[in-house]
């Protein structure tokens, strides 16, 4: 989508959904072009297979899931 200054100004609806249709919109100043706006990246959805921990319980140890992450999750030195 090309956009005038004006348009920026007064018609920033439309380039909005432009950008949430993931276009591009090149920003004109006196017909030249000045810049373009890009769409932010967004993540996309990620399997869960995908995540670090997936997969971290080795066969051989037979904690449950809570117990592993409450060993990742706690302090570094315990108090006395």
């Amino acid at each position: 989508m090309k956009a005038s200054v004006v348009d920026l100004r007064y018609k920033m609806n439309d380039i909005l959904k432009a950008l949430e249709r993931n276009e591009e919109v090149t920003v004109l100043y006196h017909g030249k072009v000045k810049g373009v706006i890009v769409p932010a990246k967004r993540e996309d959805n990620k399997r869960i297979t995908d995540h670090p921990f997936f997969g971290m319980l080795e066969a051989e140890t037979q904690k449950s899931v809570l117990d592993t992450l409450d060993n990742l999750r706690k302090p570094r030195y315990d108090d006395f």
